[in-house]
């Protein structure tokens, strides 16, 4: 009698999946060559489709860095970027500022930082060389040494070092090593007097750098001309 050898192949047709839709029982060969052609084109478009995908986002990427690039490239240093930040309304604030108390921001960097105007001044002129955050520290530090509440003044201590001290902060100010590091150490138990030192570089800086270019700056002497034309 005739017996079928071990591990030969079934003859006759294969019993079907009991759903009918099973893919990956059945593979692309034993199909029908239109159902082949359906599944290697329903793949192709599935391959495709994430390329196309993956370009639009790309796209969309370089788009908004050109995007902000560009915003970056058009900063002005002119009277207009002061105007834009000043603590009053633009036209009264520029009534109230008289030409002896703009020429007085000249005497000093104290005296600049002594007067909400001149604050403006200076940080409208400091976003134009994005360097901003120097000023926003120094300001940070002289409101914090008004606080009162110890518990207030940990939590306001660690905010302001990691915002502006740590390395890799948001905005992380031009301080030497040492400094940072010794800035680090009072925050173990922050009083008052923790950012003095990191303070005072920044300070000097500011004063030694920044400063004498604000003074010979457009932004600056187009404000000086504008308040001497409303006397004439």
């Amino acid at each position: 009698m005739y017996q079928e050898a071990a591990g030969s192949a079934p003859q006759g047709p294969t019993e079907p999946c009991p759903s009918g839709t099973c893919q990956s029982c059945v593979s692309p060969a034993m199909l029908p060559a239109t159902r082949q052609s359906s599944l290697i084109s329903s793949s192709s478009d599935h391959t495709v489709g994430k390329d196309l995908q993956a370009v639009t986002t790309g796209q969309r990427q370089n788009k908004g860095m050109r995007t902000r690039l560009g915003c970056l490239s058009h900063k002005s240093d002119s009277c207009s970027d002061f105007t834009a930040i000043l603590p009053d309304k633009p036209n009264r604030a520029l009534k109230r500022l008289s030409t002896e108390e703009a020429t007085r921001w000249a005497d000093s960097f104290d005296v600049l930082l002594s007067h909400k105007y001149g604050v403006a001044a200076f940080r409208a002129f400091l976003k134009t060389e994005f360097s901003e955050e120097n000023l926003e520290f120094w300001l940070a530090c002289e409101e914090f040494k008004k606080t009162r509440s110890n518990t207030k003044m940990v939590s306001k201590a660690h905010r302001i070092f990691e915002e502006f001290v740590d390395a890799q902060a948001p905005r992380e100010v031009n301080i030497d090593f040492q400094t940072r590091e010794v800035t680090r150490k009072n925050m173990q138990e922050p009083s008052l007097s923790c950012f003095d030192q990191a303070q005072g570089k920044v300070h000097s800086l500011m004063e030694k750098d920044s400063y004498p270019r604000f003074l010979r700056s457009k932004l600056y002497t187009d404000l000086l001309t504008q308040s001497q034309r409303r006397l004439s």
